[in-house]
């Protein structure tokens, strides 16, 4: 697996009695040993299935505790982590993944096509890194963490003459998907793709059937994804074991502002 120059940021503490110099600094990495990725995918098991409450199914064989599917092999797997030191150990603390064209291709294909018919992007694949499976603690759901993890997928789509970022992102549905149905009618006005880049669901969320005109925000995840310039891709797909709807989106490297550019790969 490629690696990533480490990425350091001071954090604030989670033991708030210790003294200020010592607060545990974060760093961005790839994994490289099988260890790294249980890492990863124990923090996932914790955020999806503990405090979520996805119905998740392993492959078999996977250790209790671990959120594994058949596209983590062939996966990057990006961790940020706690720095250890003599007191405490290293923490992983977020992370993503990145399935590259590459191992796309390897694999069969994306994630994404399982919610979603992607055969207006069949043109773009060559150029298209999907990313999954994010997810931050949550005592460290800070803007450190996330910009540590954006600047490295920045980094990596950057060196390894990438462009385009595609991947879910999740509305939460505990109102029966109102939010989520609300939040589609409004991205579809304000950030909807153009018609050759607009893929349709496989199990859609029928919003037609739910309300649509809630006073809504995105979720600061998506938030963040439309500031740096990225593009809805179509209506949400309905996701039962997640409990979730999912967007599509698309971020163009092409299209981040230049504040953003200068702050994540430096041009």
């Amino acid at each position: 697996m490629q690696t990533l120059e480490l990425l350091r940021e001071r954090a604030p503490r989670l033991d708030r009695g210790a003294a200020a110099n010592e607060a545990p600094r974060l760093e961005a990495l790839w994994a490289r040993h099988a260890d790294d990725v249980r890492s990863a995918q124990r923090l996932r098991w914790r955020v999806f299935a503990d405090e979520m409450g996805a119905r998740l199914s392993p492959p078999a064989g996977t250790l209790p505790g671990l959120d594994a599917d058949m596209f983590d092999p062939f996966c990057e797997h990006l961790l940020v982590r706690t720095v250890a030191t003599d007191r405490q150990p290293a923490q992983v603390v977020g992370t993503y993944r990145v399935l590259t064209p590459a191992a796309a291709r390897l694999v069969g294909g994306l994630y994404s096509e399982t919610e979603f018919d992607l055969t207006r992007l069949r043109p773009l694949r060559g150029s298209m890194a999907e990313l999954g499976r994010s997810c931050v603690d949550p005592q460290w759901r800070s803007g450190a963490v996330i910009l540590l993890l954006w600047a490295s997928l920045a980094e990596f789509m950057h060196r390894n003459g990438l462009r385009l970022m595609i991947g879910c992102a999740s509305v939460p549905m505990r109102d029966g998907g109102h939010t989520a149905a609300s939040l589609w009618q409004l991205l579809r006005r304000t950030h909807l793709a153009p018609i050759e880049r607009q893929v349709r669901p496989r199990l859609a969320l029928p919003v037609d059937e739910l309300r649509g005109d809630l006073e809504v925000e995105a979720p600061p995840l998506i938030k963040g994804y439309l500031k740096c310039g990225a593009k809805v891709l179509g209506a949400p797909a309905w996701d039962p074991d997640f409990g979730t709807a999912d967007l599509p989106m698309m971020l163009d490297l092409a299209d981040l502002p230049p504040a953003y550019r200068r702050r994540f790969i430096g041009a």
